[in-house]
């Protein structure tokens, strides 16, 4: 616990510390308090030291109240942080959004098989009457809820309970006709009713509480629901079809993120045959240029992602190979991101850009994966250096384009333009700003996934985060079922205290479940979920070391090394 509990504190305290990107925090009084607390703990521990055993037990003690206050310390910080959250996040919701949040849950709840109308019954909605069909079995009774409890058979206003089901029922069906009749760009919907049909509420239960991670669970759906304008019932079927493609489709969290860089560094080597040696070493072609890399924050404290479109030739690489290499990058940046800035600043660095390096095929997996199955994660687009042919091929593209996505969309020329975005001194040399930084592929190194061979230790965690689901589930429903604003409150507080636990935990599980990465070989990714965006190194073996592997010796990788 007490290991935990650092971890957090040092997350904490690392997003707050100033930078030269010009983040937007304040110096708070909880802020101010960390110095001298962590002058007594040091303090305390060279006491122990110098004088040891003595007093054991008022040591004891002082150690308690030292982690108590830390703890508190934390829960202040990230109050605080939470309030600076922006329009239409977890602690900065209007009474119409939080609201919509709360059906959003109650309906999620149902098509679970969580959440019931009457305790043991099936789900009160044509929802979850949906979710049966097919090869679904019937929800565990035991994992039943209900909103209605402890009611009364009638309403307040006398109307039978059974009819108010059975106009929610009615309701839901004409939603997803009106919404079925919309213009549906992804096909959200026909995915949506083919997700109810083949699959158990228990699997997308189990799938979509594995997309969450270390997010807030509320963060998660909230982006679903501002991607969809609020409607619930898009937002589910959004929701839904983002879960098929994940587990279905791209394979994210059973095979891209657990096997990572080292299965392709395998697959090269000693791949079963030219297929799976292709597959490795078109995968890994990509990390070693520099395609595109993770390389800290602009101005709003926003995730960069470089893009350097010159470094393509269509065909060079598989399309499989080139969306599994996407899809990587986005889950990985995923892991990057803190509150309040939760979107990523992307540039296209057209710098070099020819028509050879045009290829609309992975442009157009990249407009889905944003638009279709990361939604809101795009915070702003900067296309920068665009040579004069680009503006034909941009016509094209712009007509893809969903229209919020597109107003993201600024064309810079220079450092100057840059600035609007990004301080300075944190622009790249290559992008001709005053960063003295290069982009440098640091590869696979041996045993630094040793810990995924322990299945004893991760289905403990598995498990022990099982426990953790359930009971957000419960609290969920009471926050759902308070009518009264100082219960809800409380059970939103309740809520918010086991998102904190499913955070501290996920990365407490992290190391058996996700094949190490880049960027947690040059530490920028710590243990315990700790993020430095501009970590201090004295070269790739140093910075490996930091993540607790050895690194081997790597030579420069430049593009005339790939073939």
């Amino acid at each position: 616990m007490k290991t935990s509990s650092l971890s957090k504190s040092q997350t904490v305290l690392f997003y707050s510390r100033p930078t030269g990107t010009q983040l937007k925090s304040s110096v708070s009084l909880s802020a101010l308090c960390i110095a001298p607390l962590v002058a007594v703990a040091v303090a305390f521990v060279i006491y122990e030291a110098v004088v040891p055993g003595q007093q054991s037990d008022t040591a004891d003690q002082a150690r308690d109240t030292i982690e108590s206050i830390f703890e508190d310390l934390v829960k202040d910080l990230e109050e605080e942080k939470m309030a600076e959250a922006l329009p239409g996040r977890p602690g900065n919701l209007t009474p119409e959004q939080e609201e919509k949040l709360r059906k959003f849950w109650e309906v999620f709840l149902q098509v679970c098989g969580v959440l019931g109308s009457e305790e043991g019954d099936a789900p009160a909605t044509s929802l979850g009457e949906q979710g049966k069909t097919g090869t679904d079995k019937t929800p565990k009774k035991k994992r039943h809820m209900s909103l209605f409890k402890k009611k009364d058979k009638k309403d307040k206003d006398g109307k039978d309970k059974d009819s108010i089901s059975s106009e929610k029922t009615a309701s839901s069906d004409s939603t997803t006709k009106a919404t079925s009749n919309e213009d549906d760009k992804w096909g959200e919907n026909k995915t949506y009713q083919e997700v109810l049909a083949k699959h158990t509420p228990e699997a997308i239960r189990s799938t979509i509480w594995a997309m969450v991670k270390h997010d807030h669970p509320d963060a998660l759906l909230l982006r679903f629901l501002r991607a969809r304008k609020w409607d619930v019932q898009k937002a589910l079927s959004m929701l839904l079809s983002t879960m098929h493609w994940r587990a279905s489709e791209a394979h994210v969290d059973d095979d891209i993120m657990v096997h990572g860089e080292a299965l392709a560094a395998e697959q090269e080597k000693t791949g079963a045959d030219e297929a799976a040696r292709k597959a490795g070493a078109d995968f890994l072609a990509q990390m070693r240029l520099g395609k595109s890399y993770i390389h800290g924050v602009d101005n709003s404290g926003r995730l960069i992602c470089v893009v350097k479109a010159a470094l393509h030739r269509a065909g060079e690489q598989s399309e499989e190979s080139l969306e599994r290499y996407t899809v990587y990058l986005i889950e990985t940046s995923r892991l990057m991101l803190k509150p309040p800035a939760d979107t990523a600043c992307i540039i296209f660095d057209m710098t070099g850009f020819s028509l050879a390096n045009m290829d609309y095929a992975p442009v157009k997996f990249m407009i889905r994966c944003f638009e279709a199955n990361y939604p809101e994660s795009l915070g702003v687009v900067l296309v920068h250096k665009a040579p004069w042919v680009f503006q034909g091929i941009w016509k094209v593209i712009r007509g893809w384009l969903d229209p919020v996505v597109a107003s993201k969309v600024n064309f810079t020329n220079n450092a100057k333009d840059l600035e609007q975005f990004i301080a300075p001194e944190r622009i790249m040399r290559e992008l001709d700003g005053g960063e003295d930084w290069a982009y440098q592929y640091v590869e696979p190194v041996d045993g630094e996934n040793a810990a995924m061979a322990d299945t004893a230790a991760r289905d403990a965690l598995l498990r022990e985060r099982e426990a953790l689901y359930e009971e957000y589930e419960q609290r969920t429903v009471d926050w759902i079922g308070s009518e009264e604003a100082d219960k809800r409150a409380a059970a939103q507080a309740a809520r918010n205290e086991v998102a904190r636990k499913l955070d501290t935990q996920y990365w407490r599980l992290d190391p058996y479940v996700r094949a190490r990465s880049l960027y947690d070989r040059v530490g920028i990714i710590k243990p315990g979920g700790v993020v430095d965006y501009y970590p201090s190194t004295n070269g790739p073996a140093a910075a490996a070391a930091t993540n607790g592997t050895a690194a081997a010796t790597t030579a420069d990788t430049s593009a005339d090394d790939v073939d």
